[in-house]
């Protein structure tokens, strides 16, 4: 499971820019088992600081690319790279660090300011005001830097349900639903993205 995480990273790294540089680096998510975690989660003894073995640093610091919804001094909000629906959304603090319980509390005002700000967006965006909310630390973080999932939740119509809902004959609990989308889960399409981020800017 780890070596399909690097493969997958090494994937997208490699991967030529699009349009206004928007090719996807991060690979994010719950995308990895718990031993990815356990493996790295003590890797930085200083969490404030930037780490280059950071997926999301690298890309905060220019050095990857992402579809980016938003951004400022303190934030970065990108699209997911592996949606597990349509408009999953992270919210990210610049600063480096693992979890959530040990963030600055101005900082965590700010992201979850923030995080506020991108939900109303997306039920607008998206014409849906259900939606998952997450912030996972260490059990479930696959990137060991704090960041939240905003995932619209399914309306069990139309083509972006459709392949989840396939193998059901009535409509699925909630548990085997996500376990039906987390495995169905597709690297973002570039000109999906592109048009995301219109409805999504467009709001904020």
């Amino acid at each position: 499971m780890i070596d399909a995480f690097v493969r997958r990273a090494e994937r997208l790294e490699n991967c030529s820019s699009g349009q206004n540089g928007s090719t996807p680096l991060t690979v994010s998510s719950d995308d990895v088992d718990s031993g990815f975690v356990s493996r790295n989660s003590n890797a930085d003894d200083s969490p404030w600081t930037y780490s280059e073995e950071c997926t999301f640093c690298r890309i905060i610091s220019g050095e990857g690319n992402a579809f980016k919804v938003y951004e400022d001094d303190s934030i970065l909000c990108i699209l997911d790279i592996l949606p597990i629906r349509p408009g999953h959304v992270l919210v990210i603090p610049k600063q480096h660090v693992s979890r959530l319980s040990d963030m600055d509390d101005e900082l965590a005002g700010k992201v979850g300011k923030l995080v506020s700000k991108v939900a109303k967006a997306l039920t607008v965006a998206l014409d849906n005001t259900a939606l998952n909310v997450v912030c996972n630390q260490e059990y479930a973080q696959a990137v060991p830097h704090v960041h939240y999932h905003i995932v619209p939740a399914p309306k069990f119509s139309g083509p972006s349900d459709s392949n989840a809902l396939a193998n059901f004959s009535e409509v699925p609990s909630y548990n085997a639903m996500l376990r039906a989308e987390f495995h169905l889960r597709e690297e973002l399409d570039g000109d999906d993205a592109r048009v995301l981020l219109e409805k999504i800017r467009s709001r904020l």
